[in-house]
């Protein structure tokens, strides 16, 4: 039987510190929270591996749907500096592990999915470890949620191809957005800040992530 805690005490030992995530809040929250819980139960046993874990199969054209590796989510999030006043959205929540995580370093965060099935699922998991500060929705994830804005920080939970231009608009002053900029393997983690009316970006690491519904590039037209 898998012992979960000493898992998750290697994850963060050998996968999270040693890729200079110093934030002493964010590795208490990944050493606290039961990240198998957001997997599937036959695959409870992958929740500490270095890999994107798969969540939902691809079904019907939908894009197959992954947790991020614990190194990348956490650099992304450390990255974004959370506050603890801060409002943020996490764009692709999936299961809401990573909606789990902001919620302990946040004052409210919105769990944002388009997969009705995950998005219950988030619900239902953030309510069963007591993150009453988050809240799951359902919607595309390409519009982000306008309602909620404007945002301290976004977290985009994986890849894209494209300018994020939806979700930067609703940043406040001040606001950052982070995410993977690129199709695996290749990828640049981007961290997005708003000042005024303009928003500037630069890569902060080299990472790859699944990439989101939506968020792929148009295909080039080839004479």
């Amino acid at each position: 039987m898998t012992d979960f805690v000493a898992a998750r005490r290697m994850m963060v030992d050998g996968q999270v510190r040693t890729s200079d995530v110093t934030d002493l809040r964010l590795i208490a929250a990944m050493l606290d929270l039961p990240r198998e819980r957001f997997v599937p139960e036959g695959k409870a046993g992958l929740a500490s591996v270095d890999l994107d874990v798969p969540v939902l199969a691809a079904e019907m054209g939908a894009t197959a749907r992954r947790l991020l590796t614990p190194m990348v989510l956490a650099k992304l999030i450390q990255a974004a500096e959370i506050g603890d006043d801060d409002h943020v959205l996490d764009v692709g929540c999936a299961t809401g592990y990573s909606s789990a995580v902001l919620a302990r370093l946040a004052r409210s965060v919105i769990a944002l999915e388009q997969d009705p099935s995950l998005a219950r699922l988030a619900s239902e998991n953030l309510r069963a470890i007591g993150a009453s500060n988050a809240t799951a929705v359902t919607g595309l994830l390409t519009e982000g949620w306008p309602v909620g804005a404007p945002y301290d920080a976004i977290l985009l939970d994986g890849a894209t191809e494209i300018a994020p231009k939806a979700l930067l608009r609703q940043l406040k002053d001040g606001g950052r957005l982070v995410g993977v900029l690129g199709r695996a393997p290749l990828g640049k983690a981007m961290l997005y800040r708003a000042v005024g009316h303009d928003v500037s970006g630069r890569p902060v690491f080299d990472a790859a992530a699944p990439l989101l519904p939506g968020f792929s590039a148009p295909p080039a037209f080839v004479f």
